[in-house]
């Protein structure tokens, strides 16, 4: 590898951000992070010409020639083969069954084997044990509530999407209740109201008992899913980190997590807040460079 700058990007529902990461420092360069909205529901050309558009704007930032490039990606997809396997998300159905990495690679003139892809929970789980709030832990999981409800979890070196968010929950899939849908749907439920997202409905907390026992219904279910997390670990990991903008509001949902998991016999030793926010899905999309990287500096010595 020429240099130790490569690329980090985060493909998420409606936006896109890319950013330098040094692989030394293990660190977003500082000016360099580029967020562009994407319209998932367009054409698969518009999907990726908007893509390659914040790419461009990223690499422009740099002075040195940037030719490695990492991709926190939501799935279904085939990372090793760099295949789009989205379909029936209600987004980016474009690309289904498309060649991700060589279509890239020719509009980016980057050769093949220099676009990796990984799974974006999996991507932010590594970005906290690189450079972040689990750092120096053999075993850690981690989760993302926001749109959706991410999970991963790390045992000696070896990061993976466990792909949780589908357990059964009274009737559904727990991501209907555990992510920003499910908070909105419950006050929605309570009330009849509808807000327009979760930093509204905080907001309200202090004046509408209603949208306290949203938080705390969710804080319960949350409970609900860590145990059952916990318990297919086979082994209590010695760290969780909370990322995703839920966990903004910590304090209106983790104090009954907390209690609800102590009454159920499930203690993790560490539970933690992400220090990276969305830069841990960068950092953690170039891992695989910085591996590679640091073993030619071994191979070097």
């Amino acid at each position: 590898m020429k240099t130790n700058k490569v690329l980090g990007v985060d493909i998420g529902g409606s936006h896109v951000t890319v950013a330098v990461v040094d692989l030394v420092e293990k660190l977003i360069v500082e000016g360099s992070v580029c967020r562009q909205p994407v319209n998932s529901h367009g054409t698969a050309d518009e999907i990726l010409s908007s893509w390659c558009n914040a790419i461009n704007e990223a690499r422009s930032t740099c002075t040195e020639t940037i030719d490695h490039i990492g991709f926190a990606m939501p799935g279904p997809f085939d990372y090793e083969h760099g295949i789009c396997l989205i379909k029936g998300f209600d987004k980016y159905e474009t690309l289904y069954e498309m060649d991700i990495r060589q279509t890239l690679s020719s509009m980016l003139d980057i050769v093949p084997e220099n676009i990796v892809f990984r799974n974006d929970a999996a991507c932010f789980l590594d970005g906290e044990i690189l450079a972040g709030a689990a750092q120096g832990h053999e075993h850690a999981i981690g989760i993302t509530l926001g749109t959706g409800l991410g999970s991963a979890s790390s045992l000696n070196g070896v990061t993976r999407d466990v792909e949780l968010s589908v357990l059964q929950y009274q009737g559904e899939i727990i991501e209907e209740f555990v992510s920003t849908r499910g908070l909105i749907r419950t006050y929605k439920e309570l009330t009849g109201k509808f807000v327009a997202n979760v930093k509204t409905l905080a907001a309200l907390v202090y004046e509408d008992e209603q949208a306290r026992t949203a938080f705390n219904t969710f804080g319960n279910r949350l409970a609900w899913f860590l145990c059952q997390f916990v318990q297919q670990e086979n082994k209590v990991p010695e760290v969780l980190v909370i990322g995703g903008n839920i966990a903004l509001c910590w304090n209106l949902f983790m104090p009954i997590t907390l209690e609800q998991m102590s009454a159920q016999g499930v203690h993790i030793p560490k539970i933690v807040k992400a220090e990276n926010g969305e830069h841990a899905a960068l950092i953690g999309a170039v891992s695989p460079f910085v591996k590679i990287n640091n073993k030619q500096k071994s191979l070097a010595l």
